[in-house]
């Protein structure tokens, strides 16, 4: 199994140091922040006034109470209690119908979530609205931006289609994450946390808070290391953050310029199913069929659940991508402003593998003579290169009217160029003693252009409405040959309409009702488009429910989310798989997701406080026809399956935090998450399926604030505190050789682990 990342043209250097993070130019300048600014600060204006304007950028893509829709609002604060190393995916575990993993066992490196099921391909992710999801397999890579959630003010989850955004169609949820903030005074803060597995991140934090009434400047710092609970799946991560701007009374200008190296040893292969769960009479049948060989199994056997198969010592994955954000908000009157961003991204890294016995026309390079015999099969190491480009802008005009209507229009253009090329550095036998030769070179693009308009109407005091009409085209081409050595030459245009209308009614000061109906379209990856060619599939069409009911009495809020998310030609996999071992995709015609979101707060007393979420739901495919590819000569076996259901769409998701807080400055919490089981594939079968586990964690968090400096912290978080052997994801394949075989992977996560942290503010 491969994790879908595309691989570049043009060679870039990035193992030399991390320029910008060894740069003592940028370590003074951190420093400098940290000086007491005060002298330099006049007479300061509303601080909230200023986070308002902030908060203009990202507000015309986030959900309200007025939208109709399910979502979930997370604030600095709250992230910074969990924010010890993890990546983001885990922040957000306790958040309504999530279910995270991680290919390390420990949340750092390579994570993946998935809400209501879908997965990171499905979630539109953006950026103080700028997209962030890669252009081609539309997937999430948090690794490539290590620690940015200690620069994220804030974080709106929106289930479902959502409002319209920028970027990938939302086809489960979107992530709409905010770093623009803005304190009034100077600081400089550090945080230092250690943990299970070696793990280690420092980080610097600083900002000259705001000066001479207008200029800010903040700054971030930070590495993690880890060597994580799967064996030789270690990370080493090191990312910046810089962002200075310009507030007037009424706009501003703010430019970003953030990064991200990480090198991370590959743990994308999973550990066999029956290793994970101690099944040796399975352990026996998986070496036995693959013929592994007695050293091989010996090797399962006594690591077990940390299983790696990659021994080769630079078996990694080395990326590095490099983001420019100029954002700015401009009050044009009494009611009208606009907010344009422009953005460019640069990635470029490969990830390098050793390949035992490949044959040489697997590359097309010719067979080696030597001695009068024709060698045909060699040891190699080869990497996969992507070099990749992402420009353009996004926008909203906003209206804010002093009677029942408020509304924007906006938008954004984008294109992105990836160059993708594989190269031989090493081989035991070297054909016409070539220097790195290239087997495969290809570029890909992609065109994205989006308009929207939103409006917001009053009809009385307790009810209004809410429009938002979309139209967006997408323009896809692949030009060049692939790693398989087959030659790509395609193009295809989408264009989407995606209305979505939203009513909201407020029952009394406690309590409202909301419903909404949503479209959304989404294009096909580049994966899926070229394992299907030369029948290109069709693009993805949602249409989607919520019916909510909302609480809020202060001690006790509560909601209730009712959703029906109805699919034509959803894209799911299909049992087949492509000549690299990646699963392919292909359309059912009609699936559908119905369920019941459930949460929760209650402060039952002065020093208690009861947080719980729970999704109940409904995930099938009406009709599903499965493919197993036969490997001996006999025909493939096609079977048609119905109403079985979705892959990774378990029936039940909940989560719950208990928090007590005994004395000012304490908080002791008690987290639980329970996941039942998820089927690997669309089959339903019940030997290819991960097993529900519960899992507890215990937080522990205590501040001061001394004369000597504003804060110290410590936190304590202790995960899988009962030890629970369990696996979120995994991957399942079979084949006919003389009978139908099924191999299943799945990705274990570490037993009970910790990380301390302490945070020192200036």
């Amino acid at each position: 199994m491969s994790v879908p990342i595309t691989i570049g043209r043009r060679q870039v250097s990035i193992k030399k140091p991390f320029s910008i993070l060894h740069s003592s130019l940028f370590v003074a300048l951190t420093l400098l922040l940290t000086v007491n600014c005060s002298s330099l600060i006049a007479q300061t204006p509303d601080s909230l006034k200023i986070n308002r304007l902030n908060e203009v950028v990202v507000k015309a893509t986030r959900a309200t109470n007025e939208t109709g829709m399910a979502f979930t609002n997370l604030y600095k604060q709250e992230i910074q209690k969990q924010n010890l190393g993890q990546d983001i995916p885990f922040l957000l575990n306790q958040t309504p119908s999530v279910v995270v993993n991680s290919d390390a066992g420990a949340g750092i490196g390579y994570t993946g979530i998935r809400i209501r099921g879908t997965d990171a391909t499905r979630i539109n992710v953006t950026l103080n609205g700028v997209p962030y999801n890669d252009s081609e397999s539309q997937g999430v890579f948090w690794v490539n931006l290590p620690d940015f959630s200690s620069s994220v003010q804030s974080m709106q989850i929106q289930r479902g289609v959502g409002t319209s955004t920028n970027g990938a169609g939302a086809f489960g949820a979107t992530i709409n994450v905010n770093t623009l903030g803005f304190e009034r005074e100077p600081y400089g803060e550090t945080n230092v946390s250690v943990g299970s597995f070696n793990t280690l991140k420092t980080n610097v934090l600083a900002s000259t808070g705001l000066i001479n009434n207008h200029f800010v400047v903040d700054a971030r710092l930070s590495r993690i290391t880890s060597d994580g609970f799967i064996d030789r799946s270690a990370s080493n991560l090191k990312s910046f953050y810089v962002s200075g701007g310009y507030y007037g009374d009424k706009s501003f200008v703010r430019f970003n310029v953030f990064s991200g190296q990480e090198v991370t040893q590959q743990a994308w292969e999973g550990v066999p199913q029956s290793v994970a769960t101690g099944d040796l009479v399975g352990v026996n049948a998986y070496v036995d069929r693959n013929f592994l060989g007695e050293e091989y199994k010996q090797n399962l056997l006594d690591r077990g659940r940390k299983f790696n198969p990659y021994n080769y010592d630079n078996q990694v994955d080395n990326y590095q991508q490099d983001h420019y954000q100029l954002i700015s908000s401009f009050q044009l009157s009494d009611k009208w402003r606009f907010s344009p961003t422009l953005h460019y991204t640069y990635g470029r890294g490969y990830f390098e593998q050793f390949r035992e016995g490949n044959k040489f026309s697997d590359y097309g390079l010719p067979n080696v003579e030597i001695g009068g015999s024709t060698i045909t099969r060699t040891d190699l190491v080869r990497r996969k290169w992507l070099d990749n480009h992402f420009y353009g802008a996004v926008w909203s005009l906003d209206y804010t009217g002093t009677g029942k209507l408020n509304a924007n229009i906006g938008g954004g253009v984008s294109r992105y160029e990836g160059d993708h090329y594989g190269e031989i550095i090493w081989s035991q036998f070297a054909p016409n003693n070539e220097v790195r030769p290239r087997w495969y070179e290809n570029l890909g693009t992609k065109n994205d252009f989006n308009i929207y308009g939103k409006a917001f109407y009053q009809f009385t005091k307790g009810f209004n409405t809410y429009l938002d009409l979309q139209y967006r085209t997408v323009d896809l081409r692949a030009n060049g040959v692939l790693d398989n050595l087959e030659r790509v030459d395609y193009g295809k245009r989408f264009n989407f309409f995606n209305p979505k209308v939203g009513v909201n009614y407020v029952v009394n000061e406690s309590s409202s009702m909301y419903a909404s109906y949503a479209v959304g379209n989404k294009e096909p990856s580049r994966q899926d488009l070229v394992d299907n060619a030369p029948n290109l599939p069709n693009a993805e069409n949602l249409q989607d429910v919520e019916i909510g009911y909302r609480v809020n009495s202060g001690t006790f809020n509560a909601t209730a989310n009712f959703y029906y998310m109805y699919y034509r030609d959803q894209l799911v996999l299909s049992g087949a798989v492509n000549g690299v071992g990646e699963a392919i995709r292909v359309n059912v015609p009609n699936s559908y997701r119905a369920g019941i979101e459930l949460q929760a707060d209650w402060r039952f007393a002065d020093k208690w406080l009861l947080a719980a979420n729970a999704t109940f739901s409904r995930n099938k495919v009406q009709e599903f026809t499965e493919t197993i590819l036969a490997s001996d000569g006999t025909p493939n076996q096609v079977t048609t399956f119905t109403d079985t259901d979705i892959s990774f769409s378990p029936n039940v998701v909940a989560g719950s935090q208990l928090s007590f807080m005994p004395v000012r400055g304490l908080e002791l919490t008690w987290l639980s998450k329970y996941v039942s089981d998820q089927y690997l594939d669309n089959t339903s079968d019940e030997n290819r399926k991960l097993d529900a586990f519960f899992v507890n964690d215990l937080r522990l968090g205590y501040t001061l604030k001394p004369k000597f400096m504003k804060e110290i912290n410590f936190s304590l978080l202790v995960n899988n505190i009962f030890n629970q052997e369990y696996e979120p994801n995994g991957y399942t394949y079979s084949y006919i050789f003389g009978d139908v075989i099924t191999e299943n992977f799945v990705y274990p996560q570490a037993g009970t682990n910790f990380l301390a942290a302490v945070r020192l503010r200036f």
